[in-house]
C-alpha cells in the first residue's frame, strides 16, 4: 500500500491543493495503520492492544481521511467528470461505489472502536483490523482508478 501511495503522490502530486491535502491524509492513515498493524496479532492471554488513544487517533485519521475523499475529492472528480463526457461519467460513476463499500467497513471500524469501554470487542480486534486493511488496500486503487479517469480524458 505504501508503494501504490508514493507512485500516486509522484503522478497527482501538485496537480491541486485539495489533491494534495487528501495524498497527505492517505499517508497518515497508512503509517497509523501500519503501526497498529505491528502491534499484532491481538494475545487474548495477555491482553495485549494498541493504546486506546491510538485507536482513537487512527480512527480519527480514517474518518477525516474518507470524509475528505467523499465531500471534497470525489465530488469534484464525478463533476468535473459529467462536465467532459458521458463515456467519462460512466466510468466514474461505476468506480465511485466500489469505493463506497469500503467506506461501510471503514466506519464500523470507527464506531466499534474509537470510544468503547468494553474489552470484548477486542477479540475480533485483528480480524476486523486486517479485513479493514484489504478494504483499505482496494479503495485506494479504485480512488487511483478514479483519478485515472479524470486525468485520462480531461487532460
Amino acid at each position: 500500500m505504501l508503494e501504490q501511495l508514493e507512485k500516486t503522490k509522484a503522478q497527482w502530486g501538485g496537480v491541486n491543493k485539495v489533491l494534495d491535502n487528501w495524498l497527505r491524509e492517505r499517508q497518515q492513515v497508512l503509517v497509523a495503520y501500519c503501526e497498529l498493524a505491528g502491534l499484532q496479532p491481538f494475545d487474548s492471554e495477555s491482553k495485549k492492544l494498541p493504546a486506546k488513544k491510538q485507536i482513537r487517533s487512527f480512527c480519527q485519521l480514517l474518518v477525516d481521511y474518507i470524509s475528505a475523499g467523499h465531500f471534497e475529492v470525489f465530488d469534484s472528480i464525478v463533476a468535473e467528470c459529467a462536465t467532459h463526457g458521458e463515456k467519462s461519467a460512466k466510468l466514474a460513476q461505476a468506480i465511485y461505489p466500489k469505493i463506497s463499500q469500503s467506506t461501510d467497513v471503514a466506519l464500523a471500524f470507527n464506531d466499534r472502536y474509537a470510544d468503547s469501554k468494553s474489552s470484548k470487542i477486542f477479540e475480533s480486534f485483528d480480524h476486523d483490523l486486517t479485513e479493514l486493511g484489504q478494504q483499505l488496500e482496494e479503495r485506494f486503487t479504485y480512488e487511483d482508478e478514479l483519478l485515472g479517469v479524470l486525468h485520462t480524458y480531461h487532460s
